[in-house]
């Protein structure tokens, strides 16, 4: 079970980046620490990490949501309810599309489908059912269905917001499921920056592969799709006069249904980047055990606490 000494607003939107240049600043020195300090910049740097998969595990639920002739409809902005919508196998209603998003659809190679870039915007502000307000635009160009063997989703963004983060990158799915598979693959690739107005910043690369345990016999159902996560990632956060960098790990994988918004079991490492991932100052991140829940276990140099996911 998840242990006490909660920490509260742990994870309640880290203070990320503007758009300085990242090699304009010099990162803090790795001589003569202490353990308080190393603590620290462990503990931000996990924050960078949490904060990002939750950011992006987002823009992944809203890209394949859109409908069901890009992705697999109702994920993300577009969720509906999981009763009453099911007949034959097949969602009965049409894709849900919320009343404060507009849907821009243009063929790039019309009248062919694909390729199809769609844009959705969020105006000056748009709130959803997951009481996070969301403005600005996502841009994605879809090559084809990305259920589809090979077919891809680029996304990038223009003027988005979540909350009050600025996110800007680029954001890339593509479809890799192996040749007579029964489970589809993701491979998802991420660069991008987190910008917050106060001047600290984050940015995270990233390479997720993404396999579908659970719901592939269904298609064009999402609620009953469950994914686990592999990969690894590193970043760079600025934090007040100090700036760092770091790596993380997924030691076991994450575990991620469409049911849920946050991840709910799994284990991710995270160190920084001069020291090993074997360092006694190496964070340890626990998702849990499976329970759809927005808390996670930290341990850092054998001492566990409880930390609140975003939510």
């Amino acid at each position: 079970m998840k242990k006490a000494r909660l920490i509260t607003q742990f994870i309640i939107i880290v203070p990320f980046i503007s758009l300085l240049i990242i090699g304009c600043k010099k990162e803090t020195s790795d001589s003569g620490l202490s353990p308080s300090q190393e603590e620290d910049v462990v503990t931000i740097s996990s924050q960078s990490e949490i904060e990002s998969e939750f950011v992006f595990n987002d823009v992944f639920d809203n890209v394949i949501g859109v409908n069901t002739e890009v992705g697999v409809g109702g994920t993300g902005v577009f969720e509906r309810s999981a009763s009453g919508l099911i007949q034959g196998g097949r969602e009965t209603n049409t894709d849900s599309i919320p009343t404060c998003v507009t849907l821009t659809v243009t063929r790039l190679n019309a009248p062919a489908l694909f390729p199809v870039r769609i844009i959705i915007d969020f105006g000056g502000g748009c709130a959803g059912k997951d009481g996070h307000t969301r403005s600005g635009k996502i841009v994605t160009t879809y090559t084809g269905r990305i259920t589809v063997p090979g077919k891809s989703a680029s996304t990038t963004f223009e003027g988005f917001k979540l909350d009050s983060i600025s996110i800007q990158g680029m954001h890339t799915i593509t479809n890799t499921t192996a040749t007579g598979s029964i489970q589809r693959q993701f491979t998802v690739d991420i660069d991008a920056r987190l910008t917050r107005p106060a001047g600290d910043y984050s940015q995270w690369v990233s390479r997720r592969i993404i396999t579908q345990t659970e719901g592939n016999g269904t298609p064009d159902i999402s609620f009953d799709d469950v994914f686990s996560i592999a990969g690894s990632a590193h970043g760079k956060v600025k934090r007040g006069n100090d700036f760092y960098s770091w790596h993380s790990q997924i030691m076991e994988p994450l575990l991620k249904r469409l049911s849920c918004r946050w991840v709910s079991q799994g284990i991710l490492k995270v160190w920084r980047e001069s020291l090993s991932n074997s360092s006694q100052w190496t964070a340890t991140l626990n998702y849990g055990d499976g329970t759809c829940d927005y808390s996670a276990n930290l341990t850092i140099n054998g001492a566990t606490r409880t930390v609140i996911l975003p939510r």
